[in-house]
This record gives C-alpha cells, structure tokens and sequence, in this order.
C-alpha cells in the first residue's frame, strides 16, 4: 500500500475503505462518529495504544478510551467544520508515556478520523 501517513488524499481513501484495509496501513487509524463514538479501531492504532479494538469499537473515544486526548489540543480542534492538522502529542492512558504524531482529520460525511505513528 502506497498511502503515507501525510498523504493530501488520505481523507478520501479513508472514507471509502474498511478497517480491515486501516489494519494494512503503517499507522494507527481511529474513526469516529461526530460525537467521537468508535466505529473502526486499526490494530497499528491498538499497538500504539495498548487498547484492543474490541474495547474501543462503540466507546467514546475521548472519555472511554484515550481521555488523554481530551482537551483543547486534540478533542476541540473536531469541533471546527473542516479539520486536518498535525501535531507532536504524548498518549498517557493505559500505555506507558507513548510520544506520538497524530493527524486529526474530519470531512463533511459524518467521519472524522485520529491517526497516530510512533514519534
């Protein structure tokens, strides 16, 4: 698979595949609904995180499952119409203090989507 984790068209790849082609990628992938209930849990996403997607799969993510990320730097920007941004960020639940990059991305269909690589 070609697609980089800075890749212009991730958003539209992302939107018309599976998570099992999210488990083939070479980062962590989480989509969620609007409300940033989990509907797809990639297994990079689970070996970064040290979560399970069958713990993750239909829990909010910023409260249940990584309520690290749940602050201004990263659940707050998804309140903006259109996001895609990237940012150095540390996970510090359940894991071990993990230095990540994370790619916040959110389209108009009701997705938006947190990827992470290993810093």
């Amino acid at each position: 698979m070609s697609l980089t984790f800075n890749d212009p068209s991730l958003l539209q790849w992302l939107d018309t595949h599976s998570e099992s082609d999210y488990d083939k990628l070479p980062f962590g992938v989480v989509k969620m609904d609007y409300e940033g209930v989990v509907a797809a849990y990639s297994r990079g996403q689970s070996k970064i995180s040290g979560v399970t997607k069958e713990n993750a799969k239909g829990k909010n993510f910023f409260t249940q499952i990584a309520p690290c990320t749940n602050n201004f730097m990263v659940a707050e920007r998804y309140k903006d119409i259109t996001l895609d941004e990237t940012l150095p960020y540390m996970f510090t639940y359940i894991t071990k203090p993990t230095p990540v990059t994370l790619r916040l991305i959110k389209g108009g269909n009701g997705s938006q989507y947190l990827l992470a690589k290993n810093a």
